[in-house]
């Protein structure tokens, strides 16, 4: 009983959290992920990684790494895409008055409910974010290997798994996060259907005020944007492992904060 209730509450990722308060519709994983993971690798996958997990972690010379600057990479790549999700442009504007560059979609002019009502636009703007830090942290993630493998053997084999896995479970997880948009089509269609429910006179609903404040849409632009911060903190965990696992550089924030510990 115990083991379960950490299963469906401790262990879960804070996005299949977000996903299950935000999304009704979305269940809870009921499986152990040893297992799904068994389902995923098939028997070649298996052989790869005991021939990585069996490799001498003393064997060859450590290459020399040059780029000890990741620990404040990751934070400025996790403070940009941040900040790109909330600068939608509409409902939360970046202070600067920095235009977004992935602006969240509005009803164009003269639109009807019915066509001002298509996710699609929404689709693609879910998707552009996808991209956006699928691109920035596969970059990094990489650096980050290269700059461990440099630091000894056991670094080099870390680096080597990571690399394996994400060659075997890339496809995956793609597959996986694209779900999301669609599981958001169903929270924004019920959103807005809520939003006609409460109309008293259908015909009077303007389309152009569902860019207001305090309007339905506003309401699925924060559940969108919750959504993707969540996306991104579990699309980091990877990358923020592999650098956490690098020593600390001299001069470095985290030396300094251990020196100075008492």
């Amino acid at each position: 009983m115990t083991r379960g209730l950490q299963r469906a509450t401790f262990n879960r990722s804070a996005l299949v959290r977000v996903l299950s308060d935000t999304l009704p519709e979305a269940t809870d994983p009921q499986y152990d992920f040893g297992e799904r993971l068994g389902q995923w690798l098939d028997f070649s996958d298996a052989l790869t990684l005991f021939s990585v997990l069996n490799n001498e972690a003393g064997s060859g010379a450590p290459i020399p790494a040059g780029n000890n600057d990741l620990p404040a990479q990751l934070a400025r790549l996790r403070r940009n895409l941040s900040a790109s999700i909330d600068n939608n442009g509409v409902f939360n504007p970046d202070p600067a008055s920095i235009p977004a560059r992935i602006p969240f979609p509005t009803p164009l002019p003269n639109a009807t409910p019915e066509s001002a009502a298509d996710f699609s636009p929404y689709h693609r703007y879910y998707l552009a974010h996808q991209r956006d830090m699928n691109a920035a942290i596969t970059a990094l993630r990489a650096n980050a290997r290269k700059a461990l493998a440099g630091q000894s053997a056991a670094g080099r084999q870390l680096a080597e798994l990571d690399a394996t896995f994400e060659k075997f479970l890339s496809a995956r997880e793609r597959n996986l996060l694209a779900n999301i948009p669609i599981m958001l089509s169903k929270h924004f269609n019920r959103r807005y259907a809520e939003h006609r429910a409460a109309l008293a006179d259908l015909s009077a609903d303007d389309p152009a005020t569902w860019a207001q404040a305090g309007s339905w849409l506003e309401a699925f632009c924060h559940d969108a944007r919750t959504v993707l911060l969540a996306e991104l903190e579990l699309r980091l965990k990877p990358v923020a492992g592999l650098i956490a696992a690098l020593p600390a550089v001299p001069g470095s924030a985290s030396e300094t904060k251990e020196t100075k510990a008492p």
